[in-house]
């Protein structure tokens, strides 16, 4: 097979960096951790993306989740120049936002009321705002491993113990600002009970993504999570999903459904906007009359509600409302690709495991059991880097990172999957050296 050519990539890449912080938007644009620099995608359709460079590619990123559909799915696009020609944005309330929330609230049980913002971060950072003015208590409990957006509170990691007060993760984050923030082991309802023990009365909420999917794919246990509902209400604390990754995707109820788990609030995103910027938060009707111009807590958005993505998102979950076998399919999909990929691991006799969750997937470059943060670091990122190489010159996108997962969309045909596995086998055994 002819290299791929990735000269306007690299032309893109040299003058984007001039004007943009490392020529990317968001960090793992850059490709850094798997040593290379960034392809630059000019269109996708269906399952495949095509570069400025003219390569084709698989697509296993799917914007990191929302595009469940595939991309440019004709259903999804139709009418949407007639949403343009009507405005953009107004500024003031539309019809679309009121069905968008109606539709959300009738699919999660747990939703009374919800707020439409621009994205997960606002949704996470304003959720733990209102909980905070709720409880009247300032702490908050998070886990190592689940991100939940770049605000300062939670971009912080644990200390030498279980039982922590959070350390910044990053310059420009002062002290002051996360000695608020409890960190504690994923999985380890242990330490989440030392902690309450210790701070409980002073413990506004505790968030938790309920499948971790920003350290690969990391469930949740049953009983940690019912743990958390239990803990939680015991010290009247809010309990909030972060769902922005999760709901809509695992099922059309989210995590909560998966678990038949119910918290006090729930962080949404990336599906409700169909791959435009959009992030949403809800929860319990005498937790979300916090919010102004009802209650005092103070939260607002020129583009919150925005036409155009609320159009986008509502369409696209109307059409997963109406063909909830999708989940069925995206699953089988996901297990065929698991099977496959385990297949060549025992065949190659590799240090390798696969961990799926319904149709989220990832490919840990170590062997054992994933259950939090400290299990995941224990994987080889250089030789995932080597793979990920191996796959891209053979047309495949992966997470550029070995710390993100897989993720599928309804356009990806069982020839795709097959290739795919095709491709796995011969990538990892470059990989390993075999």
């Amino acid at each position: 097979m002819d290299k791929l050519n990735h000269d306007k990539s690299e032309k893109l890449f040299r003058e984007a960096q001039k004007y943009i912080p490392g020529g990317v938007n968001s960090p793992v644009r850059a490709f850094r951790s798997v040593g290379l620099n960034p392809i630059f995608v000019e269109k996708g359709k269906g399952s495949k993306v095509k570069d400025v460079d003219g390569n084709d590619y698989i697509d296993y990123i799917c914007s990191w989740g929302p595009l469940m559909l595939g991309h440019s799915n004709e259903e999804l696009l139709e009418g949407i120049e007639d949403v343009v020609a009507k405005g953009t944005s107004f500024g003031v309330p539309t019809e679309i936002e009121v069905k968008m929330a109606k539709l959300i609230v009738e699919a999660y049980p747990s939703i009374d009321m919800v707020r439409m913002v621009n994205s997960g971060t606002e949704a996470t950072m304003s959720a733990l705002r209102v909980a905070r003015g709720y409880t009247k208590r300032n702490k908050i409990v998070k886990f190592e491993g689940c991100y939940h957006g770049h605000s300062d509170a939670l971009l912080v990691k644990s200390g030498s113990g279980t039982i922590t007060f959070g350390v910044p993760t990053s310059p420009g984050v002062p002290a002051d600002t996360v000695k608020d923030t409890l960190v504690c082991r994923y999985n380890d309802l242990e330490s989440v009970k030392d902690i309450f023990e210790k701070y409980g009365s002073d413990i506004a909420a505790v968030i938790v993504e309920p499948v971790g999917g920003n350290m690969g794919v990391v469930p949740g246990k049953k009983e940690f999570l019912q743990g958390l509902r239990d803990i939680t209400k015991e010290y009247d604390s809010v309990l909030i999903f972060d769902e922005v990754i999760t709901g809509f995707r695992l099922a059309y109820g989210g995590a909560q459904e998966v678990y038949g788990i119910e918290p006090d609030m729930t962080c949404l995103g990336k599906i409700i906007g169909a791959g435009l910027p959009v992030g949403a938060y809800g929860g319990k009707r005498e937790i979300m009359e916090m919010v102004s111009p009802v209650g005092p807590v103070y939260q607002a958005g020129t583009l919150s509600g925005n036409p155009l993505a609320m159009h986008m998102g509502y369409k696209n979950l109307c059409i997963l409302k109406n063909n909830s076998n999708i989940y069925d399919e995206l699953e089988q999909k996901a297990i065929k690709l698991e099977k496959g990929f385990n297949d060549n691991i025992k065949k190659l006799g590799v240090k390798a495991t696969v961990v799926r969750f319904k149709a989220m997937v990832c490919l840990f470059f170590a062997e054992g059991k994933f259950e939090n943060f400290e299990d995941v670091m224990k994987c080889d990122t250089e030789k995932y880097a080597v793979y990920f190489r191996e796959m891209l010159e053979k047309g495949i996108l992966l997470p550029p990172a070995q710390f993100e997962a897989i993720f599928l969309s309804k356009a990806h045909t069982n020839e795709d999957i097959e290739y795919t596995i095709k491709a796995n086998y011969e990538s990892l055994k470059k990989a390993f050296g075999r």
